[in-house]
Formats: structure tokens, sequence, C-alpha cells
């Protein structure tokens, strides 16, 4: 039975530039603090961990002083920074340059919105860290988007700056879009629609439906490698499944199953833009055993 890795898979480079950052500081100092996991893998989070890493929720933020706190690729709201500077805290932001960028987009479109009397609507997950990043730069006002009927929570009376958490699919937000364009055309009487959209998809994650669509086709079995927790993980596991039914999704070897392989010649391995590589290798390593 031949096992595969899948080249492309694996971390993002936000996820690689915040871990290179940990690790550099936890090199400087062995204690290090970091606001919520610094990447959606439980196994990635544990062994930094061991090299010093503590997670502290938000609330625990409020009782820090005179330290250290990493700001994960996901980025943070500005009540983040505000507490830093309150309890003499020294954040080492970590950030993905992408989300910084989405971030500093909606908060100019926000600003905008407040004089024309507004929306900004962004396309996302409710409660995950990057969208909470990007509401705090709209002091908690913008509309959040899932999916369809989440479209009653916007006026379409009123003009909309709509934009995408950066891990969604790339389908679904231009789905989205010709709904909400619709819509407000539905209810405009034929006047002008104040409506301008931002496809704010990272190009580095949704570039990889297309090639993972093309690793599952290849295979026998695939072995999707991500936790649950990872929106990225669970877009990117779906496409796999959809392309070969024979996918499962695993977040460790031991969820590994030896009937799975029964009459496969040829067995791939992938992930999320937050599995990291190791892992991958871990679970192939495992499966070749199980092989022999």
């Amino acid at each position: 039975m031949q096992v595969t890795i899948d080249p492309h898979s694996g971390f993002c480079f936000g996820v690689v530039y915040a871990i290179g950052v940990a690790e550099r500081e936890l090199h400087k100092n062995p204690l290090l603090y970091c606001l919520g996991d610094l990447v959606h893998n439980n196994m990635e989070v544990e062994r930094l961990k061991k090299a010093g890493l503590v997670i502290i929720s938000r609330e625990d933020l409020y009782e820090l002083y005179d330290c250290k706190v990493l700001i994960r690729a996901h980025g943070e709201p500005p009540e983040t920074y505000k507490i830093a500077l309150q309890n003499r805290i020294e954040l080492i932001d970590a950030s993905c340059p992408i989300v910084l960028n989405l971030q500093n987009a909606i908060r100019r479109a926000y600003l905008e919105m407040l004089q024309r009397d507004g929306q900004v609507v962004i396309y996302g997950k409710e409660g995950h860290a990057e969208v909470k990043a990007l509401i705090g730069q709209t002091q908690e006002t913008a509309v959040v988007i899932g999916n369809e009927d989440d479209l009653v929570k916007i006026d379409f009376s009123r003009p909309v700056r709509f934009y995408s958490q950066t891990t969604k699919s790339v389908d679904g937000f231009h789905k989205m879009v010709k709904m909400i364009g619709d819509r407000m055309e539905a209810v405009s009487m034929g006047k002008p629609v104040d409506f301008e959209w931002n496809d704010t998809v990272c190009r580095q994650v949704s570039n990889r439906s297309a090639k993972i669509r093309e690793f599952a086709e290849e295979y026998d079995v695939v072995v999707f490698v991500s936790d649950q927790k990872s929106s990225n993980g669970m877009v990117l596991f779906q496409e796999c499944k959809n392309i070969n039914p024979l996918t499962k999704l695993v977040s460790g070897f031991s969820e590994v199953e030896r009937a799975w392989f029964d009459n496969a010649r040829t067995v791939g391995i992938c992930g999320a833009t937050s599995t990291p590589f190791w892992l991958m290798e871990e679970i192939a390593n495992g499966i070749r055993k199980i092989n022999d």
C-alpha cells in the first residue's frame, strides 16, 4: 500500500509566521502568554505548551500585568490593545498581515458607513477569533452572515459594504454577493443601489481547494488531518469528501481505523492550513506500519 502526503497541505504563511514569532520569543524567555490557541490544532498547541507557551482567555488578560502576551494570526480587536496599555502588557503581535489589511479596510468602511447610515456586513463564522477582531473594528456593529438564512439581519434599504473572513469559501462569498445585490435591487424601487463588496478571501487558502480536489481524485482512500474547530479544515475536508467519498477526518493517529484500508492500494494524507506537517508525517508513518 502506497501512502503519500500532499505537498500542498500544511500551515499557511500566517500560521508559519505566528509560530515562528512564538518560538523566537520562547527561545529568549521560557514563559509567553498567548491570547487563545495559537493555531486551531490541539497537537501543535500542546507542542508549544511544552516549550513554555501559556494559553489564556480574554478574561485572564484583565488580570495580567507587566508581562508579554502574544497575539495570534487571527488578530485582535482594538479593546485588547487598550487593556494591554492599561496593564503595562507588552504585546507580541503575530497577526497575519492579510488579516491586518482586512481590519484596516473594515475600519475605513465603518467610518464611511457612519456618514451614510450604512452597514458593514461580514461573511464569516459567528464567534470565530478572526471575525471577533473584525467586528471590533466597527464598535461591534458589523452584521455577520454565514448562510442564506442570516440575510434577514441586513437592512436592504441601506448602503452595504461587504467583506469576507479570510478563510471562507470563495464560491460561498460570491453566492452571498449575488443574493445581497438582488435583494437590494428588489427594494430600491428603481433607485441606484449603494452596494460595494470586497473579495477578501485569502488566496493562499482558497487556492488549496482546487489542489486538494485534484489530490483526492488520485487515491483510493484519503485521510484528512484537522481539528474540527478549524474553519478552514472543515471547508477543505468537505471538498475532499465531495470528490472522494472514502475521505476520513482525523485529528491524530489514534483515530485511524485499520478497516479503512481494506483493499486500498493507495492512501493520500492531506490537511488544513492549521495542520502541522509533522503531524501528517506521523499519521502517514503509522498507516505504513499498519500495512506492514
